[in-house]
């Protein structure tokens, strides 16, 4: 027969309280219990846990194994001042949580290294900056219906769209 010491839940819907008990692994959560060893009532703030720490040692000693909240509760109630003590499942880090450490971890990296050219040996290759206008030209090279298009486009940009016509005889006139 395999020993546990649990907490079964008693008390009203939504207001709960615990009783720690000793019971039997195979035993539904609530109902038979060997021996009541504590109480704890999470409502209040602070939490109310009373354990009878002598009583859960000699149950552990003859080989009832504590689950992990009661384990939490029997490190609270030994030193209420302390934190409880960290289980496997406490440890357990999420991938988001994973994520922004190794962010973290990267922009501290990134601060800490020192510039390129700081560090570089004099014989080494130097590159220049090239700007990005520079690159795109480069890439595209128009055809010559493209500058034909951009050259009939500027003219008629400086005038304004409704009087194309107009300002055409204008010209032409001013020209003569």
């Amino acid at each position: 027969m395999s020993v546990r010491i649990r907490l079964a839940r008693a008390g009203a819907k939504k207001k709960p309280f615990y009783r720690v008990v000793v019971a039997d692994q195979r035993a539904p959560r609530d109902g038979k219990f060997i021996e009541i060893v504590g109480r704890y009532n999470p409502r209040p703030d602070p939490s109310l846990i009373e354990l009878d720490i002598e009583r859960i040692n000699e149950w552990i000693d003859k080989g009832a194994q504590p689950t992990e909240t009661v384990t939490k509760l029997m490190g609270i109630a030994e030193s209420p001042d302390a934190n409880a003590p960290e289980t496997e499942k406490d440890k357990r880090v999420s991938k988001k949580q994973q994520a922004k450490a190794a962010a973290e971890s990267d922009a501290e990296a990134t601060e800490a290294e020192p510039p390129a050219d700081a560090g570089a040996p004099a014989d080494a290759v130097e590159t220049t900056d090239v700007p990005a206008e520079a690159t795109e030209d480069a890439a595209e090279e128009p055809s010559d219906d493209d500058v034909t298009a951009d050259a009939e486009s500027d003219d008629s940009a400086d005038e304004p769209p409704g009087d194309a016509d107009a300002s055409d005889g204008a010209e032409d006139a001013a020209v003569e």
